[in-house]
């Protein structure tokens, strides 16, 4: 199949205003954030002309480099829904899509960056693994915190103060190494460029 985009970046979150500051968002915030400093605007599924699978999901179109950003609409748990036919509709190798995600393994603010592996819990990424069928595709990990106590309310809470001074920074240096890897398609130099920058945290 000719590819119809060149790289497709996912971020993963919740829909709604309710959840639109929660932990398990942050994923959309750092599309967001790549997609202001761009000068792009998210637009309905309706605008991706000749697409006619899926349809809940928001995208900006890059052309330089030429890259689509996708906030899915599902609920996180169901992302895979979303990801799997964009992918087959662009023409794409998993090798060329990235997903952003939450993560509890690491702290608040930290930023992972890994060619391939496991869900490691988190079910946006799971349903993603099932619907892809493989495991084989970039993935941008932003920290979030362990819960003290219960992982689904914590996941849906919001940063305290403190912490959201340090989100900001690590969101903004998020989007940065969104963009590296929609340049060049290549994580392994994405990695070697902003690992050496990134503070070290559990779970790396």
């Amino acid at each position: 199949m000719a590819r119809t985009v060149g790289r497709l970046v996912f971020g993963l979150g919740n829909p709604g205003p309710d959840y639109a500051d929660t932990r398990h968002n942050v994923g959309f915030r750092v599309l967001d954030h790549l997609a202001l400093h761009e000068g792009l605007l998210f637009e309905p599924s309706s605008a991706l002309a000749g697409y006619g699978g899926p349809r809940a999901f928001q995208a900006a179109r890059i052309h330089d480099p030429d890259a689509l950003l996708v906030k899915p609409e599902t609920f996180m748990n169901l992302s895979g829904d979303v990801v799997a036919p964009l992918v087959d509709w662009a023409g794409l190798e998993p090798r060329d899509v990235l997903v952003v995600y939450d993560d509890m393994d690491l702290s608040v603010a930290d930023l992972r960056l890994r060619p391939w592996g496991g869900a490691g819990g988190q079910k946006g990424m799971r349903s993603i693994i099932q619907t892809l069928e493989t495991d084989r595709f970039p993935r941008l990990r932003v920290g979030i915190g362990r819960a003290p106590t219960d992982a689904a309310r914590h996941v849906l809470s919001t940063f305290r103060p403190e912490e959201e001074v340090e989100m900001k920074v690590s969101i903004a240096e998020a989007a940065e190494a969104v963009l590296f890897f929609l340049r060049t398609g290549d994580i392994e130099r994405c990695m070697t460029r902003f690992h050496s920058r990134w503070k070290p945290g559990p779970g790396a």
